[in-house]
């Protein structure tokens, strides 16, 4: 039987110049990150670094007043983090999701506190990890001490979430409901992105999607598809009508036959409940799903991502704006890799044409500064409301006449203008032979 203790005894095992992994998104421990926090407004710790994947709610340690105390350095920067790593007083990780577990692994980053919650134990002692795996499990084989919150709420999901509680050095009960995401409703620029996306994706593809409105506006245009599979980094509620419907039943799978493989998911309360006990679901350490040479063994892999800004020959930027850090690389370049090396594989990018303050999206060139995550060697499609046009294959100048033509009308001009600047006169003759 485990001995529950309370969060601000829990968190006296971090000392000060210690490495902290929180687990991610609807995971994170709330209760322990108050009590730690708590310690370093009081002074009795400092120099204590944190590193997450991403996470939900308000994040204090991240706060100027506790500059000294807590350094965060995140995997991705989320909305709850974005202000302050842009000031400065947090900072990005880049790294491919796949490599995150490898840089604990490796001991090229610390770890010697992890804080995490877990599920009920059940009569063989073993907790659940829950809606959360990701890099977890690498940060706990690196780690000093582990304190885990148990959480009634907390799904179990089957795959490598599963943890015998003498793994675990201190246990915390709090029994909060799990936080619960809700999208908006997509755009009508946003549905005809999906309608763009969804006319290259095949029966029986094996999809990679994140979580947001155009996703799930992708995966409302699949209703008349067959045999869809999912082997992903994350999935929301979008997939559940088609689960209920037979569209996704993994059948064309080779890896993973007949199962939806993510690392993490996040959304509603329907969703963790369709997931609890669930042998379909398989929450796997993203050393796994985000492996190019784990995902390019299922056919017909088809990711789905998005950029802030595409320039005209395809180059991507995810990550930034400019140089002011927006969110981070991801799984992106993973599974564009991955899909690339499948067979029949699709890796979709789906933007926007423009910004809210009408600044064209495809662009000459990418804003000074600006990251570049999916490579123009690397880029497949591009998809706006416009259209989508694929420039695998393509030269420079082509794909210069195809982003052009799914450009908001306003801006084509211009970016035909800066092709012609660039490539010459003979960009003319190239524009007139081009088939978009």
């Amino acid at each position: 039987m485990i001995k529950f203790v309370t969060p601000q005894e829990a968190v006296k095992a971090i000392k000060s110049g210690d490495f902290v992994h929180l687990s991610s998104v609807v995971t994170e421990p709330k209760i322990l990150v108050d009590a730690m926090v708590e310690r370093g407004r009081n002074k009795e710790i400092c120099n204590v670094t944190i590193s997450h994947l991403h996470t939900e709610g308000p994040a204090a340690y991240a706060a100027p007043e506790f500059e000294g105390i807590f350094q965060l350095n995140s995997y991705f920067i989320g909305a709850n983090v974005r202000k302050v790593s842009q000031m400065g007083y947090a900072d990005l990780i880049p790294v491919f999701l796949s490599d995150t577990q490898r840089l604990l692994r490796s001991g090229e980053l610390r770890c010697d506190v992890v804080l995490m919650s877990v599920s009920e134990p059940d009569k063989h002692g073993y907790v659940s990890l829950g809606t959360s795996v990701d890099t977890c499990i690498a940060a706990m084989e690196q780690a000093r001490v582990i304190i885990a919150v148990v959480n009634k709420h907390m799904p179990r999901v089957f795959g490598d979430s599963f943890i015998h509680v003498s793994k675990i050095d201190t246990f915390v009960r709090c029994d909060e409901t799990l936080h619960a995401a809700h999208f908006a409703a997509a755009t009508g620029e946003e549905l005809l992105i999906a309608k763009h996306c969804a006319s290259v994706i095949e029966d029986g593809a094996c999809l990679q999607m994140g979580i947001g409105s155009i996703p799930n506006a992708v995966l409302s245009e699949l209703q008349n598809h067959k045999d869809l599979g999912i082997h992903t980094e994350m999935f929301a509620d979008g997939i559940l009508p088609l689960v209920a419907s037979g569209v996704i039943n993994g059948a064309n799978k080779k890896l993973d036959k007949g199962k939806i493989v993510t690392t993490f998911l996040m959304g509603s309360q329907e969703l963790y409940d369709f997931v609890d006990y669930n042998p379909a679901v398989l929450i796997k350490d993203v050393a796994y799903t985000n492996d190019p040479m784990i995902i390019c063994q299922n056919p017909k892999v088809t990711s789905l991502n998005s950029a802030i800004q595409v320039d005209i020959t395809g180059q991507c930027c995810a990550d930034s704006i400019g140089t002011k850090i927006f969110s981070g690389v991801g799984g992106q370049v993973d599974f564009v890799y991955g899909a690339s090396r499948s067979e029949r594989g699709v890796s979709i990018i789906a933007l926007q044409s423009e910004t809210k303050n009408g600044i064209s999206k495809i662009a000459s060139t990418l804003n000074l500064g600006s990251g570049v995550q999916t490579t123009r060697n690397h880029v497949q499609y591009i998809a706006t409301e416009y259209g989508i046009v694929k420039l695998a294959g393509r030269s420079m100048q082509e794909r210069a006449v195809l982003l052009t033509s799914i450009a908001h009308p306003r801006h084509r001009e211009e970016l035909e203008k800066a092709a012609f600047e660039r490539y010459g006169a003979h960009f003319n003759y190239i524009k007139n032979i081009t088939k978009c």
